[in-house]
């Protein structure tokens, strides 16, 4: 594995998302002194926090897999997440509700879904969701440790006998395809497809190595963090400056001081130079571009992910048939892809998530309100409407969706808010992110592994990125393993505590199959 050259003593993270504050433990547990320089009040990124009245909200992802990721970040200054973080395991991880009107409560234990599964589409549907598991357990051994918690120098790395393993397991077919293979059940395709999205590409497009997301949703666990998913970034905020990190509030970095082919400091936007040894920018590609003075040469230019407006909704009522995640299904499915990434259109029949954080944490909300936050797919700008656009579709489109929830049995749903927040690819355009998307660049085959942006700058030898547009993508596991990998970059590997709590995660949550022979040592768009 390549690593910076030089000195590494001190080092500069810009950017307190969760990927720059599992890079900043990771570098504190090897030794490093770290300054974590953040632009924002406060830690958390994407992952941020927003007040409306008396509401919490949080203004990135709501679902939470593979906590173990975070778990290795604290390990290596001697924490743990538990001792953070209170988790509650989500019980059922989604329901799943259908233009038909059936419904479907998607369990990670494998009895509880198998049950569900013969109840909902009966014995056939349910042996075959018996393989589906199998199958995906498989293809997350044969994917993990090799080609997602892994740093890549070249696409040759990929010549391993796991690649072997990944092409027997049907990993370079079609993701509807392999689905399909296993149900025969539409419905119930959808369940274990639609995290293709995450990824910005259509099942029927994606390869079907991508069904490793549906296996994090649907087989290991969904958590939530009680006081929100906000409550992670800023546990490891804490632990941060409890093992000696120096925390940046409100930081703006404007140039990097260069010579030699080394950044020798970073310079804020209030004057204040801080000299470095190396610099790991975590901050949004087109902006990590910005301040290194050019971007990478490509053949062909950077795709980037559908993108999402969502309604942040105060609510003095709830509505019973909602569980904590709720995906709302609509009877179109392939066209609902084109629209999103061909036509750029917006959705003629969506099929939303709905979140209701309150359902297990009332203190987000006054006594006896509750928290809805509706999540709607969307064109980015690149393919659909312009950022300016969205000045005026928003608001039409937000009586839309409210519409829509309303005619799908959440009656009475625009009476009953109290506080709201609407949020538009206007807004993501606001944040620095590149065509209006949350979700950065997308994973199609020539944006992943080896072919996506790497982590290293050709022409400087002590600068590292981190970040879903870098290796290895977009999602709350893959941006803490960039975090760690950035990490793994100034040191040369992770630290003894570190591999001790991979270990003993490994142990905990590995399936009872045999596991893939050794190699090298995986969302997070909501």
């Amino acid at each position: 594995m390549r690593t910076v050259t030089g000195p590494t003593d001190h080092v500069v993270v810009v950017g307190a998302g969760l990927s720059g504050l599992a890079c900043a433990l990771h570098l504190l547990g090897a030794g490093r002194r770290v300054t974590l320089v953040e632009r924002d009040a406060g830690p958390g990124g994407r992952a941020g926090r927003a007040r409306l009245g008396d509401y919490l909200v949080d203004t990135g992802p709501t679902v939470l897999t593979m906590p173990q990721l975070a778990d290795e970040a604290f390990a290596a200054v001697g924490e743990s997440l538990d001792r953070h973080v209170e988790l509650v395991a989500l019980h059922p991880a989604y329901r799943a509700g259908f233009a038909d009107g059936t419904s479907l409560d998607v369990h990670t234990d494998g009895d509880a879904m198998e049950a569900e599964v013969r109840r909902f589409a009966g014995p056939a549907e349910a042996a075959g969701y018996r393989r589906l598991r199998e199958w995906l357990e498989r293809l997350y051994r044969a994917q993990m440790r090799r080609f997602i918690d892994t740093n890549f120098d070249s696409p040759f790395q990929l010549a391993h006998p796991d690649l072997a393993r990944l092409a027997a397991l049907g990993g370079f077919g079609r993701l509807d395809g392999a689905i399909g293979r296993f149900l025969s059940d539409a419905r119930l395709r959808r369940v274990f497809s639609f995290q293709a999205l995450y990824a910005g590409v259509a099942p029927a497009r994606a390869l079907a190595a991508y069904a490793v997301i549906a296996y994090m949703d649907t087989v290991a666990g969904v958590w939530f963090p009680k006081g929100g998913m906000h409550a992670l970034p800023r546990a490891m905020a804490d632990v941060a400056a409890g093992a000696g990190a120096e925390l940046r509030w409100s930081a703006e970095v404007s140039t990097l001081e260069r010579s030699a082919g080394r950044v020798r400091a970073v310079r804020l936007a209030s004057g204040e130079r801080i000299p470095c040894d190396a610099v790991v920018l975590t901050c949004e590609l087109p902006a990590a571009h910005r301040l290194l003075g050019r971007a990478p040469r490509r053949p062909v230019r950077l795709r980037h992910s559908p993108s999402a407006v969502v309604l942040h909704a105060g609510t003095d009522r709830t509505w019973s048939h909602l569980a904590h995640h709720t995906l709302s299904f609509g009877a179109a499915w392939e066209r609902t892809f084109d629209e999103l990434t061909r036509s750029g259109t917006l959705m003629s029949d969506p099929s939303l998530l709905i979140t209701r954080p309150t359902t297990h944490d009332p203190s987000l909300a006054p006594p006896g309100r509750h928290l809805h936050y509706v999540l709607a797919p969307c064109p980015n700008t690149a393919v659909g409407p312009s950022a300016t656009a969205w000045r005026d579709l928003g608001p039409r489109y937000r009586d839309t969706l409210v519409a829509e929830l309303e005619r799908r049995g959440l009656h009475g749903f625009g009476d009953s808010i109290e506080e709201e927040l609407l949020v538009t690819p206007l807004d993501w355009t606001a944040q620095g992110h590149a065509a209006g998307s949350p979700f950065s660049v997308s994973h199609t085959f020539a944006q992943t592994g080896p072919f996506r942006p790497r982590n290293l700058v050709r022409g400087l030898d002590n600068v590292v990125l981190a970040g879903c547009g870098t290796t290895p993508g977009v999602g709350v596991p893959t941006v803490l393993i960039s975090g760690k990998l950035a990490a793994a970059r100034v040191t040369g590997g992770p630290t003894r505590a570190a591999r001790a709590s991979r270990a003993s995660n490994r142990r905990r949550t590995a399936p009872t199959a045999p596991t893939a022979p050794t190699g090298a040592g995986a969302h997070d768009p909501s």
